[in-house]
């Protein structure tokens, strides 16, 4: 059995907690974070030791994995420490605040010995996983037009970093790069991208960006990642891919939200951040299932399902996409290697 702490006992955390509850082979014997109490309440769940610093978790020798649960700008950090201490990770998405940073954390989990995976969860979720497999299975003909949309409440509304695009990249940076790490993992590699957004103007509590894609093959996607709704509002997200046959359209608010067109032819009080959900039973939990792969990783020796260049590659376009904005002309995504 894998021994778990986990660093960060925010809002994700909550989520990851509920995971390891239905993951017998794993146990948290820790859980830290600079708010004693969100430390405890936590660590009740497992009879875990509750810290006050994730520098304490990296000190035990009871710790095989470190689950890190902290804001974006301490991803690096924290990963870095835990590769020293020779422990394996699993860090919550973004990877990092800058490309520099990604790559350090690649670097030292590889000369380290240790697993290492970014929580890109959207690849578990069923309906992304049902469009994937539908467009390749050609139902839909070859796709050519993708849309999403991502967005809710502004964060920043519970935890003040998110308002700060130098510590989470705002909306594009913290939350769209799940649609363009999904929409990396369907297409490929990026060409170009172009953003509008009000990112930098800081707007409290309103940030609204558009981000189109053009991909290698051909696809171009058009990114919402939108943060500007109003507080208590549900987290709406939506993908739409039409091909040269047909369409998938996916939206979380509707009772059956996936569905294919084709062509008749064819056949506490406390304030807390939004986190997407998933219905399901909790051994098909997306979250649950990203967390089970990458203790399989570990267990078994193997390279964990999402790489540490795959979560660079999706950082590197969502990076392109902030810096478009700042110049206001399309960015050509920076080689990764």
């Amino acid at each position: 059995m894998l021994r778990v702490g986990i660093i960060g006992a925010g809002g994700i955390a909550g989520m990851h907690s509920y995971c390891y509850q239905n993951i017998p082979e794993a146990k948290v014997v820790a859980v830290a974070d600079i708010v004693p109490e969100r430390a405890e309440r936590i660590a009740k769940m497992f009879g875990a030791a509750a810290l006050d610093h994730g520098d304490k978790i990296l000190e035990r020798d009871d710790v095989d994995v470190v689950d890190i649960c902290l804001p974006t700008y301490l991803h690096c950090e924290y990963t870095l420490k835990a590769a020293e201490a020779k422990k394996h990770v699993l860090c919550e998405k973004p990877m990092a605040i800058s490309m520099e940073e990604g790559k350090k954390m690649i670097d030292a989990t590889k000369r380290a010995g240790v697993k290492f995976m970014i929580a890109h969860v959207l690849r578990y979720f069923p309906e992304y996983i049902s469009a994937k497999q539908i467009m390749e299975s050609g139902r839909i003909g070859m796709p050519r037009m993708v849309r999403t949309y991502r967005g809710g409440s502004h964060p920043a509304r519970a935890r003040e970093w998110y308002g700060i695009p130098e510590k989470s990249g705002g909306a594009i940076q913290d939350m769209a790069i799940h649609d363009i790490d999904f929409l990396k993992w369907c297409f490929g590699p990026v060409k170009e991208v172009y953003a509008k957004g009000n990112v930098f103007k800081r707007t409290p509590y309103l940030e609204y960006d558009l981000v189109t894609i053009e991909f290698y093959n051909g696809v171009i996607a058009h990114v919402v990642a939108d943060w500007s709704r109003p507080e208590g509002a549900p987290f709406v997200t939506k993908l739409e891919v039409a091909g040269t046959r047909g369409i998938i359209e996916y939206d979380s608010t509707k009772a059956a939200p996936l569905n294919v067109m084709v062509a008749s032819s064819d056949e506490k009080g406390e304030k807390t951040v939004a986190i997407p959900e998933s219905p399901l039973d909790p051994q098909s939990n997306p979250y649950v299932l990203e967390i089970k792969e990458f203790l399989r990783s570990v267990e078994k020796d193997e390279e964990p399902p999402i790489s540490g260049i795959e979560a660079l590659e999706s950082l590197n376009i969502a990076l392109a996409a902030l810096e478009s904005i700042r110049t206001g002309k399309p960015v050509k995504p920076q080689e990764v290697c």
